[in-house]
């Protein structure tokens, strides 16, 4: 079992910064690719940025340039973080925004309760 618990979401103005991370505990040597996703209001889930163990960053092209993904990959410890830095926000950024970690022996998916960030114009 993984367990994850996001935070930093809140409300902030369009051309502004906020910074979401992602802790994850329990069996987190099992964890291998980490992904941000958000779900707006009326809209499908979308994947927003994927990190895997070893670095590699992906990102939907709505956000490149704007949003960065990390992962701190520190290792003899039981705690994983992952950050989602957002510059440049805009009203388009609103959403539910939700960890995800994908567990590399059985391919089962762990996500986070979600925390909401919310861009006013």
């Amino acid at each position: 079992q993984v367990q994850l618990v996001e935070s930093g979401g809140g409300l902030v103005q369009a051309g502004g910064s906020l910074r979401l991370s992602c802790a994850a505990s329990g069996n987190i040597f099992r964890v291998n690719t980490m992904a941000w996703y958000r779900l707006a209001p009326g809209k499908q889930r979308e994947l927003v940025a994927t990190i895997t163990s070893g670095g590699s960053t992906n990102y939907t092209d709505s956000v490149k340039g704007r949003f960065t993904i990390s992962r701190d990959n520190a290792k003899n410890t039981v705690y994983l973080q992952m950050n989602l830095q957002m510059n440049s926000l805009k009203s388009e950024d609103t959403a539910v925004y939700y960890c995800n970690a994908n567990d590399k022996w059985t391919y089962r998916d762990y996500w986070g309760q979600g925390t909401q960030v919310t861009v006013s114009s």
